[in-house]
């Protein structure tokens, strides 16, 4: 080879790696070999380019969070409607609700007139009347409790109240010099006594508060005269008007209590109270047990 041509030669191959790179590949920069042949390509990541978005959640029906599983226990106590004791709570809060509207527009007003206008005399003889028909039913039942003193002392003053004090009018016998104080009986009171529970509560039209304990006894109680003794006791002229009487005058005693309860937050729940509460006094007393009379709050 001339010494031209080797000339020629050089000049060529520099003019070569002088020569400036094509505009349109300026922006995308060609990455070096790499050195060594085994080694993976670098993969580069693309601009400008948005990230697929994540896939949506699948909904399974009927499908309960974590957060909102609810315990067996939350289940039996937010299933339980009534409260322990009074499985009828519903339809007793309704005739509870019904009697009280009668109450306050008719039977209240009346209770509270015949106790403003007839003379106090008058009304405790009432009272000790109709106390004197069930002096009866307060003997057999302390007979049926073995209290012969306490049965004895009733015919005591049974005898004296249905002579001296003029078929029961005046309690003579509660006066000097016998002091021959009244006590309450009846065969619900016998049953109490021996420990048979009182079952659940009732409020019923012409009866009120009960239980069905209290309501079987109070039904054989009022049985024993007309089954025992026949008439007048049998008539239902004559039960007609001391059954009247009898509530009127019961309703009348008990009007401050009543107040209470009717002015109260929740007076179905407090005649429930209250009811329970004095039933269980007075079965306490026979047992020789002190508990305090209830108050309506």
């Amino acid at each position: 080879m001339t010494v031209t041509s080797v000339t020629l030669a050089l000049l060529l191959a520099g003019a070569s790696a002088d020569v400036p790179a094509i505009a349109g590949d300026a922006a995308a920069p060609i990455a070096a070999p790499s050195a060594d042949p085994a080694a993976p390509t670098p993969l580069v990541a693309p601009e400008n380019v948005t990230p697929p978005a994540p896939a949506p959640a699948i909904s399974t029906p009927n499908a309960t969070p974590p957060a909102a599983r609810i315990d067996d226990k939350d289940i039996i106590v937010n299933a339980r409607t009534a409260t322990p004791g009074d499985p009828l709570e519903t339809v007793n809060a309704v005739s509870f609700e019904a009697i009280q509207t009668v109450d306050k527009a008719i039977i209240g007003p009346v209770a509270r007139s015949y106790k403003r206008t007839l003379p106090k005399p008058v009304r405790s003889g009432v009272h000790n009347f109709i106390n004197n028909l069930n002096e009866p039913i307060v003997f057999v039942n302390f007979l049926l409790q073995l209290k012969p003193a306490k049965a004895a002392t009733t015919v005591v003053r049974f005898a004296v109240n249905s002579t001296i004090g003029i078929v029961g009018l005046i309690d003579v016998a509660s006066k000097r010099p016998l002091h021959l104080r009244r006590r309450s009986n009846g065969l619900a009171d016998t049953l109490g006594y021996y420990h048979v529970k009182p079952g659940p509560y009732l409020f019923l039209p012409l009866i009120g508060s009960t239980t069905v304990r209290d309501m079987i006894g109070r039904t054989i109680d009022l049985m024993m005269l007309p089954a025992t003794i026949g008439s007048p006791f049998n008539q239902p002229t004559y039960q007609l008007a001391t059954g009247s009487v009898s509530a009127l005058d019961e309703r009348s005693e008990m009007d401050d209590e009543l107040r209470k309860i009717q002015s109260s937050d929740n007076p179905y729940a407090a005649m429930r109270a209250y009811y329970l509460k004095r039933r269980e006094a007075e079965i306490d007393e026979l047992r020789g047990k002190h508990s305090e009379s209830p108050t309506a709050k």
